[in-house]
């Protein structure tokens, strides 16, 4: 009896397993088949704190080259807030697609007390498009094919 509860718990634990990185691969590929162009626009709204490509520098916020799969905290020179650091922790240290999907839906409810002002996108295609615009950027600013950046940094399993 045991010996078949214990077949059965290991096979409900494969599937589960299973189903989840299906998942994950689906969740990913929202990524890779969103619309980087329209993800541009929609930066627009970040533009005036946050700047990427090749001549992006600091200004309210810190650049955002290279930021898919890149520590959180550690661009050179910006003083981040101790509740972004004390976020990034919680979070495992790295900015994944998933983490930024969320941040991006509502800053606030991940890191309480941001210096950001930025409120969220509501609109999941939004969050999608912007993310894949963002992994277009390589650290030092240099425009790549983005859908490895997020097969890699997707956060869940592939």
């Amino acid at each position: 009896m045991m010996k078949r509860f214990a077949i059965a718990l290991a096979a409900a634990a494969c599937t589960m397993v299973g189903g989840a990185s299906i998942a994950s691969a689906q969740d990913a590929q929202a990524y890779i088949d969103a619309d980087a162009e329209a993800g541009a626009a929609v930066f627009r709204q970040c533009s005036a704190c946050h700047m990427v490509g090749p001549n992006a520098m600091q200004r309210v916020g810190p650049p955002l080259n290279g930021i898919i799969g890149r520590d959180w905290g550690s661009v050179e020179g910006f003083r981040y807030s101790d509740s972004h650091i004390e976020a990034g922790e919680e979070q495992g240290g790295v900015w994944t697609v998933a983490i930024m999907s969320e941040y991006l839906e509502n800053p606030r409810a991940m890191v309480p007390r941001t210096r950001m002002a930025f409120a969220g996108l509501r609109q999941e295609a939004q969050i999608q498009n912007v993310i894949k615009y963002l992994a277009g950027f390589d650290a030092d600013g240099n425009e790549v094919d983005p859908a490895p950046v997020l097969e890699e940094h997707y956060g869940g399993d592939m």
